[in-house]
């Protein structure tokens, strides 16, 4: 773990620290945030799952006012026509979310552990822990791990993990407990440690 350990204290030292500090603030946002904001925030997040997160954040820009209004064969034809790989499921999860949308700015203010977490993937079809946690994350919290391939990648590469086959919730909250710990050591928040080692995999700072 010193390896990786050293080199997030040294992407923390360089200016790379500027753009996560303040991707970090635009995430702190959360009490300015209406029910409808973070609905589509949420929906962003059921759209990136197995699908790239660039393109997530376009069709996000170019039809997320859709997401609160459109009917599911409405939404799924401009998911498609945006070129994503899941429109019909994607369409079918956020079109039952909806049902979710104003209990949204209540539920964000649990702070009970894992509960909030729980009641998201619980409640939100298309959602596991790492979209709940990405959701999270976006709207101001800092104490979940996104763990996604690229994440699993570099921590098999620094020879944290062996490559799992599957992430099971056991097995999620095994890496989270690793991450915790690297969190310790680099003195950062889950939140920030997450764009660090995004940083270090794809070269960008996204959400």
């Amino acid at each position: 773990m010193n390896d990786l350990t050293n080199k997030i204290i040294t992407l923390k030292n360089s200016d790379i620290s500027k753009l996560v500090d303040s991707r970090i603030q635009e995430f702190k946002e959360l009490d300015k945030k209406s029910n409808d904001e973070l609905f589509r925030e949420l929906c962003f997040c059921i759209l990136t799952a197995n699908f790239n997160a660039e393109k997530s954040i376009k069709i996000q820009k170019e039809i997320g006012e859709c997401f609160l209004t459109d009917s599911k064969d409405v939404l799924a034809q401009k998911l498609r026509d945006c070129g994503h790989r899941f429109p019909n499921a994607r369409a079918a999860y956020i079109s039952e979310s909806i049902k979710c949308k104003d209990s949204l700015g209540e539920i964000v203010q649990i702070h009970d552990g894992n509960a909030l977490r729980e009641w998201i993937v619980e409640n939100v079809k298309g959602l596991g822990y790492k979209e709940a946690s990405h959701f999270l994350r976006n709207v101001g919290f800092d104490d979940y791990a996104i763990i996604d391939f690229h994440i699993v990648d570099l921590l098999v590469d620094y020879k944290l993990i062996e490559k799992p086959k599957t992430i099971t919730k056991r097995k999620y909250m095994a890496i989270e407990d690793l991450f915790k710990n690297l969190a310790r050591k680099t003195n950062l928040t889950l939140a920030e440690l997450d764009l660090y080692l995004w940083y270090m995999e794809t070269g960008k700072i996204l959400k």
